[in-house]
């Protein structure tokens, strides 16, 4: 069979190598209108984040600051990911350390009470400034994760009478993290972090006061101090924490750089809705005179540009005084002067300015991964499936920061202040274990292993959710645990609580079926529920 005439037309059929990359990859194109003039610069992350960095943070704190949309976002970040009080759960990995789960339960009660005292005593002994609790500084973080995209931190040794352990911490603001002197950027010092050929940082370079500071008679904005990130034995000296989002990346970059345009845009245009507004507000009616300018002019016997307009209105305003209003029926009829008439204003139809603010703040809100209605609080379109819906969406987003930058900057402090109560003897070791133990193979991270209670997750329906929370712990789909730590809550402390209302309400002989039925054994036994 002769298939030269279907090779022929196979062939007129295929298109050139050059247009086979036309469609779905012809972003590239540089021949059609929408693409040709968009020269987009291939960088690494570095040499895109760090000559801009300082200037990006400057305006997103401006913005933070000044603006309400903005800066109520960050708020509405740190309540949904840390909340009133940040909880820790301790949970270490007594399989891994070879010991026992009674030394896992003892471990854990003894530890989490040191720590409940320490991290939120009104003395602040974490913040090594004696400003801050634990939970404080958590939401600090949180934000300067949003508004700067990092954390920077530095783990203080302070021996002083009185303190219950030497383990501080002081957060640092990140434009104070740089290269001595404001010296350029080179392979193994950049935006003051020395590393090593591989990218490991050695050491950060801290300037000693922020560089506004100098300003107001600090000239310690010119001085300069080179932190290690580890002690020699492996104890963390700097807490540095940031979404890196390509690789080799130095220093983090905020969530805000992609909106900020819109963010000024928005709040520009408020501002000048407001003014609008004020202006509609002042003038609702005006006189108007039929008479142009010269004639006015000619009749008040003045010369054009000296007070004649004013002497004008001097007239108009004695004859309005003296002016009686004619009534018909008892409803009064304005006389207006020669050659005048009352003209009003209406207010203008701005429907589309709100629907362009309203476009402008959507695409801020997609950008900080929260919901229209959570960033801009109007529920005025929102049912429940919906706000059901974005609450969900929010909530993963949530997540997924609370595990990057809270839990993350809670367990680096946790660490450090364990190895300090293990050196101390302060908290059980499991059988044959001494203190430097701690520094070998994986223990230590075996032993700090833990996860955090935050910010309860919120309840649109109350009624519907618990059910279908009680519904996943029957199915063996969750545990008491995970249900309760989403309304921010430790489930050990919830158990001992109930328990110990039912004793009480037992030895009062107060009844109450619906809650004593389940409870009786453990009231007879008169012992708290063990971990499951």
């Amino acid at each position: 069979m002769d298939l030269t005439p279907v090779a022929a037309a196979v062939k007129a059929y295929t298109p050139a190598p050059e247009q086979a990359l036309v469609g779905g990859l012809d972003g590239a194109d540089r021949t059609a209108r929408s693409t040709a003039f968009w020269n987009a610069s291939s960088q690494s992350a570095d040499v895109a984040i760090l000559p801009n960095k300082e200037q990006w943070d400057a305006k997103a704190h401006d913005m933070a600051g000044s603006d309400g949309f903005v800066g109520g976002a960050v708020d509405t970040i740190k309540d949904s990911i840390v909340g009133a009080q940040y909880v820790l759960n301790a949970r270490p990995d007594w399989r891994a350390l070879g010991a026992s789960p009674e030394w896992a339960r003892e471990f854990q009660q003894v530890v989490e009470s040191r720590w409940r005292l320490s991290a939120e005593s009104i003395e602040c002994h974490f913040d090594r400034a004696r400003k801050l609790t634990f939970t404080d500084q958590i939401r600090l973080g949180v934000g300067l994760g949003v508004v700067s995209g990092e954390v920077v931190m530095t783990s203080e040794w302070l021996d002083r009478v009185g303190r219950p352990f030497n383990t501080c911490f002081q957060l640092i603001a990140p434009e104070r993290l740089c290269n001595p002197h404001d010296a350029a950027d080179t392979q193994n010092l950049r935006g003051g972090v020395s590393m090593d050929n591989s990218g490991e940082p050695l050491s950060y370079h801290f300037r000693q006061a922020h560089k506004s500071d100098a300003r107001i008679g600090d000239m310690r904005a010119w001085e300069w101090k080179e932190v290690p990130a580890r002690m020699p034995w492996g104890r963390k000296r700097v807490i540095h924490i940031f979404d890196q989002i390509l690789p080799a990346q130095t220093r983090g970059v905020s969530a805000t750089v992609s909106v900020l345009k819109e963010m000024r845009m928005t709040q520009r245009l408020r501002e000048v809705e407001l003014q609008a507004a004020v202006l509609g507000a002042t003038y609702a009616a005006a006189i108007e005179s039929e008479l142009p300018p010269e004639t006015i002019y000619e009749q008040m016997g003045q010369s054009q540009g000296s007070n004649g307009v004013r002497q004008f209105m001097s007239m108009l305003a004695e004859y309005y005084g003296e002016a009686g209003a004619v009534k018909l029926d008892g409803v009064k009829i304005p006389v207006f002067a020669p050659n005048t008439k009352l003209k009003f204003y209406q207010p203008q139809d701005r429907t589309g300015m709100a629907a362009y603010e309203q476009g402008l703040l959507r695409h801020i809100a997609a950008r900080l991964n929260l919901s229209y209605e959570e960033f801009t609080r109007d529920y005025t379109n929102t049912n429940y499936s919906s706000a059901r819906a974005t609450m969900l969406q929010t909530w993963r987003a949530m997540q997924g920061r609370k595990k990057k930058f809270a839990d993350r900057q809670a367990t680096e402090m946790y660490t450090l202040w364990l190895e300090e109560q293990i050196q101390r003897g302060e908290v059980p070791l499991p059988p044959g274990f001494d203190k430097w133990d701690f520094y070998r193979g994986l223990n230590r991270e075996a032993m700090s292993r833990c996860s955090w209670i935050g910010a309860s997750r919120g309840q649109i329906d109350e009624l519907k959710e618990t059910q279908a929370a009680v519904a996943r712990i029957k199915a063996g789909l969750s545990t008491h645990e995970d249900e309760i730590a989403r309304l921010g809550g430790d489930y050990r402390e919830v158990f001992e609580q109930a328990l110990r209302e039912q004793q009480e309400r037992a030895a009062a002989g107060l009844v109450f079926p619906d809650l004593d039925a389940k409870a009786a054994p453990a009231i007879q036994s008169g012992n708290a529920p063990n971990e499951p």
